[in-house]
């Protein structure tokens, strides 16, 4: 018996340690302690892939490309991994400026110690917003004004970034859709013409669309479409 108590005894004698919750400061200009700033960095990366495509040239991008892939009626060709590939690469492409003014701005400054994290912060949002607001129609903003029942601002620095966000993916949606319109059309008139061409010959129980892709592809490689689609897509951002 006094062999079964005896570890009973040892952990009662055991002294568990106090587990404190709170948040610490560092006491250098309110900044946040170590473990507190991993918990932050660890959130912005959870939260990255949603910030690349709503606040950023992505959305754009990758809605052209699939409306591309629809119109030449190529099925899963490119696949999915190089239609997002290829707009993720031009979307560094197009989002090099806003990325330097960025690093230059509120990155280098923060990790020089010159500057808080509040103030990195601020000068980090401020060139994503003048990109945003650049491509963003202004009804688009109204719109999410008028919804917010904010009163009318008097600048552009006056709308919360919670407003330009939606409306600059409103307007990005748009711009895409009237980009994909005028890719279909020449797509689509080839199928008229061989659908026409088919019919006539009573080769009725022939896909039009069969026949059609080849054409398709032909048209495209001979005027260069990869690089009139990029050419468009990189000049289409203001």
């Amino acid at each position: 018996m006094s062999l079964l108590m005896t570890p009973l005894l040892a952990v009662s004698g055991t002294i568990i340690p106090g587990i404190k919750l709170g948040v610490e400061t560092t006491g250098q200009n309110g900044d946040l302690s170590s473990s507190l700033q991993i918990l932050l960095v660890l959130t912005i990366l959870s939260l990255a892939p949603a910030l690349l495509i709503l606040m950023t040239s992505f959305t754009r991008i990758v809605v052209v490309l699939g409306f591309l892939r629809q119109a030449l009626a190529t099925q899963q060709m490119p696949p999915n991994q190089v239609i997002i590939g290829l707009a993720l690469f031009l979307t560094f492409f197009t989002m090099a400026p806003t990325f330097n003014q960025v690093n230059k701005n509120a990155l280098q400054p923060y990790f020089a110690g010159k500057i808080t994290q509040q103030e990195a912060l601020t000068k980090a949002i401020d060139p994503l917003r003048e990109f945003m607001l650049k491509q963003t129609r202004e009804k688009d903003l109204a719109l999410f004004i008028r919804l917010h029942k904010l009163e009318k601002p008097r600048t552009y620095r006056d709308i919360p970034t919670y407003v330009i966000i939606p409306a600059f993916v409103i307007s990005e949606l748009k711009t895409a859709f009237e980009m994909g319109f005028l890719l279909f059309i020449p797509f689509i008139v080839i199928d008229m013409i061989v659908a026409s061409a088919l019919m006539s010959m009573g080769m009725m129980m022939l896909p039009p669309m069969m026949i059609s892709l080849p054409f398709k592809l032909l048209l495209f490689v001979l005027v260069d479409g990869w690089d009139l689609v990029v050419q468009s897509l990189i000049l289409s951002f203001r």
